[in-house]
């Protein structure tokens, strides 16, 4: 991301984005569809964060909340947007919203299925409006289907989806599969992709679309062949720790130092290097491939975690390094922070914001030659934009803004 080197130093020149020119409304809540407008902002688009007035999104209050009163996690993923007031449930506020729309190309929207349709905020109604938009719905069970009114957060979507089911120890019970919010940040991931499908269909149809996704198809489709295994053989992957399914050794290992490795043999060859590595070249032929290193898992497995817990973390990944084998320290916050790879690709972006001071948050991703993401400003304050968007979007004076406050509609 195209920043300072260093907190509170100034900003490179911001540049136009890629996506300079397109404008998104986020009327969403929480991480799925807001984290869409998120990587949007990073490269360019011009979003526009609505909200609850007096209350704002849910997100400002999650997790750890700072001297300013919003989250670290609304600093953070609610970065280079601009913020409005406006209650959608008003007449008068679905009037605003409406206008607006007819200068939009997107809408970012997680509600409940219906719940627009009630308000007279539909795609189809907003369609008429402009027909050109875009509509990203995220919601629990998507659109359709007899579970699509339930309600539904990421850790539910981990659970429909069949991931937690594989998280955990063998004979334990299903664990958390990493983070609480995973299907969150993965369902914003595809619904980028789909806006800016949905963005380059336009160019040649002149039409919008609304683009469905549901938080648990998010996450079931990364799942490898855990359906077409079981469609065509009934096989049902189990939990299995830090083991994987059809390659061995391929799990976590710990050191006589104390810390943990990851080391992956996703293939033969992986594995003759690996018996180099560890001085016993002669079991490339006892276990010269990967189905007959799958049957002797436990052997096999035996065999690493005595060579790793024989040496200290250094030695390991020197050795393992230096012979071709992927291998890598298990990383608390507290050693990324300390390592030398996400200094160099500037993987924590130290910013200096005006309200809460020095913050270090994710920089963005994808890495752009051309066109990188550039950060403009942490996640601001609950209508900080209100003036500066309503005047130049639809011609709203100071009276004006007065009047909607005071109807308690923005």
């Amino acid at each position: 991301m195209e920043t300072s080197a260093e907190a509170g130093s100034v900003l490179n020149d911001l540049k136009p984005g890629a996506l300079a020119g397109l404008k998104v409304l986020d009327i969403a809540t929480f991480v799925a569809a807001p984290f869409c407008g998120t990587i949007l902002a990073d490269f360019g688009a011009e979003v526009i964060k609505i909200e609850q007035p007096k209350t704002g999104d849910s997100l400002r209050q999650f997790g750890t909340v700072t001297e300013c009163g919003d989250s670290l996690v609304w600093l953070s993923e609610s970065r280079n947007k601009k913020t409005v007031t406006l209650d959608l449930r008003k007449p008068a506020g679905a009037e605003v919203f409406r206008k607006l729309v007819a200068q939009s190309d997107v809408v970012l929207e997680n509600f409940r299925p219906g719940t627009l349709e009630r308000w007279g905020l539909g795609f189809e109604a907003l369609s008429e409006i402009n027909p050109r938009l875009i509509m990203l719905r995220i919601s629990a069970y998507g659109q359709t289907g007899p579970k699509r009114e339930e309600p539904g957060f990421a850790r539910i979507a981990h659970a429909f989806a069949g991931l937690s089911w594989l998280a955990g120890e063998r004979d334990g019970p299903p664990v958390v599969p990493g983070s609480t919010s995973m299907a969150d940040y993965i369902s914003g991931m595809w619904g980028a992709i789909g806006v800016l499908t949905a963005v380059q269909a336009r160019t040649t149809s002149g039409r919008g679309q609304f683009i469905d996704i549901g938080l648990y198809e998010s996450v079931f489709r990364l799942l490898d062949e855990i359906a077409p295994a079981y469609a065509k053989y009934g096989s049902v992957r189990e939990r299995m720790g830090a083991d994987t399914v059809n390659v061995v050794p391929h799990s976590h290992y710990r050191t006589a130092s104390g810390e943990w490795v990851a080391l992956a043999c996703t293939n033969d060859k992986m594995f003759e290097r690996l018996a180099v590595v560890i001085g016993q070249p002669e079991l490339v032929e006892q276990f010269r491939t990967s189905a007959i290193r799958v049957a002797n898992r436990a052997q096999v497995n035996a065999l690493v975690a005595d060579w790793v817990g024989s040496r200290n973390l250094p030695d390991v990944l020197e050795l393992t390094r230096e012979g071709g084998v992927p291998c890598a320290q298990i990383y608390s916050i507290r050693e990324i922070f300390e390592d030398p790879q996400y200094e160099a690709r500037g993987n924590l972006l130290h910013i200096d914001d005006p309200r809460v001071g020095k913050l270090v948050v994710p920089a963005s991703v994808p890495k752009m030659s051309a066109t990188p993401a550039q950060f403009r400003h942490a996640g601001r304050a609950l209508g900080a934009d209100n003036s500066e968007v309503y005047a130049s979007w639809l011609g709203l004076d100071e009276a004006d803004l007065r009047a909607l406050t005071d109807a308690g509609v923005i």
